[in-house]
């Protein structure tokens, strides 16, 4: 089992990165490696999460096999095979025989060159609290069909001893070098630039929990599958010109989730993560760019649909645009920053660390619900005396238990389909209500950047919006009392 911690690095921070402390006094091994990576034309190997590369090693080649990771981001874990074969064409007969079953049945004489990498590695043995780190870092380019794609990342890989002195060490690279994360291995950047695998919006997937385990073993999986959700969207946020604005939605989305799972341990008698004030700054770099995609592009053209001369909203569009490439830029600078990498790091390594639960899945489960569900009952008891202020915290109660209800819904699937369908009604209407005052503030944002030429623009725009103000707020009484005669599922 290969277990390494991958980390983008700045090209130009190579020679800094060199001269580091933690490498003094060691030599490092230096070798260019060329590798190619098969699959059929169909890419069954792609579809079944297997890697197939041929490295050259001095005067041999070296066949790999790598399977689905168990984790992404900075922390790897995956099985990985290797043996020696006679010329650059994949042998799949002298694989070991667990590897071999992990081969597809049509994988075989349709194996071609699907890209290459070519890059150059110097390695360093680093010993760390009796335990043996190999720091790598390779530097070249990735190729398919004519396109190359730079390469510049670090790899530190645990050769033996324990899994601590692995974080303790990229703890310490990160605290002095511009790494970022990037959570797409070699294999899945070359498959993207051969055009096997397209970077496209992503939702969440729930996983399957058991109700008998310890509910760490919940705990964990539903992180992983938050961070999963984050991962997948992050690169192609990074990497288009004008990314799609779903990119940051999802991820808001995986954001939002991993901070109703991490409010939720205290009821298996845990301690809050000490990193759950990272994911706040997070959301708050995140959520003024979603704030300004949806002005922009929902709530503007909403409002132009319904005026006879649309025009008079041009010159406040311009200046909402303008902002939104300015919250645009700002989220790509704290996705693209260490700060990022090292808030991945230390919740890779609590989720390696973490202990088993005294409790079981269905007792957290239930604790926890209920405690949730008790929560809006309570805001929602009183639904006709509330402010604004406190329709946004039961807006903020609705959606807790929704997250909570949608983790643990596999436990009871029909019932939990009801109950969450009703409840996300509720969150909906919440939800336009809250999209009014942030709206409001965006306004006053505009006004300040574009002066007095925006200011009928939106007055239009808020005159628009008391009117949807005026109509949710009279559908919310019913929603509500169709929540209410909801049953909670878990019990």
């Amino acid at each position: 089992m290969e277990i390494e911690i991958k980390l983008a690095l700045e090209a130009r921070s190579a020679n800094r990165f060199k001269r580091h402390p933690a490498l003094a006094g060691l030599k490092p091994a230096s070798a260019r490696l060329h590798s190619l990576y098969f699959d059929t034309p169909a890419f069954d190997l792609l579809r079944a999460g297997i890697a197939l590369r041929l490295r050259r090693v001095g005067f041999h080649w070296v066949q790999t096999v790598k399977a689905r990771a168990d984790s992404g981001g900075v922390l790897a874990q995956r099985p990985e095979w290797e043996v020696r074969v006679t010329g650059n064409r994949p042998d799949l007969d002298v694989l070991p025989a667990e590897a071999r079953r992990l081969i597809p049945a049509s994988v075989g004489v349709g194996l071609a060159p699907a890209f290459e990498t070519e890059f150059r590695r110097a390695t360093w043995q680093v010993e760390q609290g009796g335990s043996l780190i190999e720091v790598a870092l390779d530097r070249g380019e990735i190729r398919a069909g004519g396109q190359a794609w730079p390469l510049s990342e670090l790899e530190l890989e645990l050769k033996s001893g324990e899994l601590d002195a692995l974080f303790a060490l990229a703890d310490r690279l990160l605290e002095d070098l511009p790494c970022h994360l990037e959570p797409r291995s070699k294999a899945q950047r070359g498959y993207q630039l051969a055009g096997a695998l397209s970077l496209a919006p992503a939702k969440a997937a729930m996983p399957e929990l058991r109700a008998d385990v310890p509910a760490s073993v919940a705990y964990t999986a539903i992180v992983r599958a938050c961070m999963a959700q984050f991962e997948a969207n992050l690169p192609g946020f990074l990497q288009a010109e004008e990314p799609d604005p779903e990119y940051v939605h999802q991820m808001r989305v995986a954001m939002r989730r991993l901070r109703a799972v991490t409010g939720l341990v205290r009821f298996m008698q845990r301690q809050t993560p000490a990193w759950v004030g990272e994911l706040r700054w997070l959301m708050g770099e995140l959520s003024t760019a979603r704030d300004w995609d949806v002005f922009v592009t929902e709530t503007l053209p909403g409002v132009r649909q319904c005026l006879e001369q649309p025009g008079v909203l041009d010159i406040l569009g311009k200046a909402a645009q303008r902002l939104r490439r300015q919250a645009d830029a700002r989220a790509r600078t704290a996705l693209a920053s260490p700060r990022l990498a090292r808030l991945w790091l230390a919740m890779e390594r609590d989720l390696a660390t973490d202990t088993a639960s005294p409790i079981t899945t269905r007792e957290w489960a239930r604790t926890a619900l209920d405690r949730r569900y008790r929560q809006i009952r309570r805001l929602g008891s009183r639904l006709d005396e509330l402010d604004p202020a406190e329709r946004h915290a039961l807006r903020i109660a609705g959606k807790k238990l929704r997250y909570a209800a949608e983790f643990f819904a596999c436990l009871h699937p029909k019932a939990a389909r009801r109950f969450i369908a009703s409840l996300a009604g509720l969150q909906d209407v919440l939800g336009i209500l809250n999209d009014v005052a942030v709206t409001a503030h965006l306004l006053q944002e505009a006004k300040q950047s574009g002066g007095h030429a925006v200011w009928e623009g939106a007055g239009l725009v808020a005159g628009f919006l008391a009117r949807e103000q005026d109509l949710r707020l009279a559908e919310l009484g019913r929603h509500w009392r169709e929540f209410r005669q909801q049953r909670p599922y878990w019990r």
